[in-house]
């Protein structure tokens, strides 16, 4: 029986940020014979993107969802060229856009080209949101995903780890979020039959869904495909 993942589940950031403040890094200047470049002004996080930007990322998520994946792409690059153009290449928006744009090319295969978007993505919200938001936990995921997709695990499992050490401590244990970061990583440790460590995290996974989505959600149903299927690769 294949599992059924939700790794992405909640890995495309919509259209806007959630973020009401933001975390400044001192620029250090040292002393040079060279002239010294001043620093970029912060980054304004009352700015946004525009309703054009949310209708674009709008149309590139219903083309993903119907699996016309190029024109995903195509729309998704037009969306960050509008990003780039409203708020700059350090706003959140712009790293919203950066991040549905290499999911869209994952979704391809492409993995070469959406890795370095993600990282892109990650690096502009742990500067302007901070390290601890729920954004970050997003492209700590996200690029999980990439690396748990090529089976390189031991890049996988460190990014899932700090992303839902973050959920948890930013959106409590009991929120959907924490639920898809715990499957995630369970279904990296079941990928590598290492069945012990993955079985208590699809509990959790299941329990939190249960709890908070209801016994009937689709969430639900892939929790315990993926204990069952566990439980079937054990005899």
């Amino acid at each position: 029986m294949k599992r059924m993942t939700l790794k992405a589940v909640i890995g495309i950031a919509v259209v806007v940020s959630l973020s009401a403040c933001m975390s400044n890094d001192p620029l250090q200047v040292r002393k040079t014979s060279r002239p010294v470049m001043k620093a970029p002004p912060p980054v304004d996080l009352s700015k946004k993107a525009g309703i054009e930007w949310e209708i674009l990322n709008q149309a590139a998520l219903k083309l993903d969802r119907e699996g016309n994946y190029p024109k995903a792409v195509r729309v998704a690059q037009e969306a960050l060229e509008v990003a780039k153009r409203r708020v700059g290449p350090n706003h959140p928006d712009y790293a919203t856009s950066l991040n549905n744009l290499a999911v869209f090319l994952e979704h391809q295969g492409l993995y070469d080209k959406a890795e370095p978007l993600h990282q892109r993505a990650l690096a502009i919200r742990e500067k302007t949101l901070g390290p601890d938001h729920p954004d970050v936990a997003t492209s700590l995921n996200n690029l999980g995903v990439l690396y748990d997709d090529q089976g390189r695990y031991d890049k996988a499992e460190p990014l899932y780890q700090q992303a839902l050490a973050i959920r948890e401590k930013t959106l409590g244990p009991d929120h959907p979020s924490v639920a898809t970061s715990l499957n995630n990583l369970g279904l990296l440790y079941d990928n590598q039959g290492r069945y012990d460590k993955a079985e208590p995290l699809y509990q959790q996974a299941l329990a939190t869904w249960e709890k908070t989505l209801g016994p009937d959600h689709p969430r639900v149903a892939t929790s315990l495909n993926n204990l069952g299927s566990l439980y079937n690769s054990q005899g």
